[in-house]
């Protein structure tokens, strides 16, 4: 997971644990955080929503199939629509970075951890370097936030 991080967001690997130590609000404070976010190409990622959705319609069902066979994740979206729908929404800033990680809470820090490398590289075989690279930094981005998340989410609960 670290590795994924720091090749798509372009940050040195003790910087990501530096990020992955913070705290949700530390994170989205945070000015390399903030300018990761406010230099993605929003406008190609609308742009190629057609082509990232296709790539989330073939790839997300056998995903998801890991994720509760393998991680055992109970409960697990039936279709990829949601992933595609959310991703829209957040482009369109019809979406919050907190509504994400509030949506995932139920998904166990290990597991999450353990998927965002595989997740972030379903979008290996997009030809263009340009469209893949761009959708890996948007998705290693919003996973960071959901990293986050789920380890703030453990220690609050340690120390319940």
């Amino acid at each position: 997971m670290l590795n994924t991080f720091a090749q798509h967001l372009n940050l040195a690997t003790t910087d990501v644990e530096v990020l992955l130590a913070c705290n949700l609000s530390e994170l989205l404070a945070n000015p390399a955080v903030q300018q990761k976010l406010a230099s993605l190409n929003v406008e190609l990622l609308r742009q190629t929503l057609p082509t990232a959705g296709q790539v989330l319609a073939e790839n997300l069902p056998p995903f998801y199939i890991w994720l509760k066979t393998e991680l055992d994740v109970k409960r697990v979206p039936d279709s990829p629509d949601h992933a595609t729908r959310w991703v829209v929404n957040f482009l369109n800033n019809q979406e919050s970075l907190t509504r994400l990680v509030e949506l995932h809470q139920p998904v166990p820090r290990p597991a999450m951890e353990r998927s965002i490398p595989r997740l972030v590289s379903l979008f290996d075989d997009v030809e263009d370097t340009s469209i893949r690279q761009e959708w890996q930094t948007a998705i290693a981005a919003l996973c960071l936030v959901l990293a986050v998340g789920a380890r703030e989410a453990d220690k609050t609960a340690v120390a319940s």
